[in-house]
């Protein structure tokens, strides 16, 4: 198959961690071949859907590890599978490339499937499974984000649309720096923030699962660094192995048939405790370190869903 990919600078990339790089070796192995493009390169030119970029090859040598031919522009039509793989933050430029995305169906298998991608993102998909999740309110306004600390405690306050860690806040019962924090957050975005019951089980790691085409196919758990709250990766956190339990899978089973019917083919979810906090439909990671701990193929399986859809 042709099949490109849509993501942030490749050549930047950590060859050990990064999930897109694993999924671009994997295809290449089944000798797919292989398209790059940045986001800021992808265009709607009079009815065609088109990508500045270059061919790729790719091979597990850190600091020579993606070749790039001649940039040359692509009619997105003519690939078989375009992968939605570019970091947020989930802003306009963002929601953007998956409505030009969206005009490719159904001739070229968008992966995630961007419609749902663009209405599900990772902090908002998670409100349609209430019993599933700890008490959250959504809110710009301070008044109702007072009143639900003072309801619930310590809290975690984060950004709607950020990621990676970037901008989360643990706010303790005694905490003063609520009023602060709003107004930093409010002065340079228009968008509401997201407040979560903190849940002290995230010492003990937050699980990050992976589901492929609805079903999980593992877990790896991220521990914070010490003296942290947060346990991404990004920021410290450390992976470690661990199964999935009778809860995890509780939950991948009600969350699954919908992530199966909306195209969502690579998902990670963040479950702390007994709680889903987080449905990443964006661009999820941990392939690798899944793929370490428990010595599976976790790209094959994906690679092979990709296929079976495309048959």
């Amino acid at each position: 198959m042709k099949v490109a990919f849509q993501m942030d600078p490749i050549g930047a990339v950590d060859i050990n961690a990064d999930s897109s790089f694993r999924l671009a070796e994997e295809a290449q192995a089944r000798g797919h071949l292989l398209f790059f493009y940045t986001p800021d390169h992808l265009a709607y030119q009079e009815g065609r859907i088109t990508a500045r970029g270059h061919d790729m090859t790719v091979q597990r040598v850190q600091g020579d590890h993606v070749t790039l031919g001649p940039e040359r522009e692509v009619d997105l039509s003519d690939f078989d599978v375009v992968w939605l793989r570019q970091d947020p933050p989930f802003d306009m430029h963002y929601i953007t490339t998956t409505h030009l995305l969206d005009r490719l169906a159904p001739g070229t298998l968008v992966v995630n499937d961007p419609f749902w991608v663009r209405n599900y993102p990772e902090k908002l998909l998670v409100l349609e499974f209430p019993d599933l999740t700890p008490p959250t309110t959504i809110a710009r306004d301070l008044s109702t984000i007072k009143a639900f600390k003072e309801k619930h405690g310590d809290v975690i306050l984060k950004p709607l649309y950020g990621n990676g860690g970037a901008g989360v806040f643990k706010l303790t019962t005694d905490d003063r720096n609520l009023s602060s924090l709003h107004e930093l957050f409010t002065g340079f975005s228009r968008e509401p923030l997201i407040v979560q019951k903190f849940l002290p089980a995230v010492s003990k790691g937050d699980k990050r699962v992976i589901l492929v085409d609805g079903a999980p196919v593992g877990a790896i758990n991220r521990v914070p660094a010490a003296g942290e709250t947060r346990s991404n990766m990004h920021v410290g956190g450390r992976p470690e192995k661990i199964g999935l339990t009778e809860r995890d899978r509780e939950i991948c089973d009600r969350i699954g048939p919908l992530l199966r019917d909306k195209g969502q083919v690579f998902v990670g979810i963040d479950v702390i405790g007994d709680y889903l906090t987080e449905i990443n439909v964006t661009s999820p990671t941990g392939i690798q370190e899944l793929e370490r701990f428990d010595g599976i193929n976790v790209a094959e399986t994906i690679w092979q869903a990709i296929e079976a859809k495309r048959a």
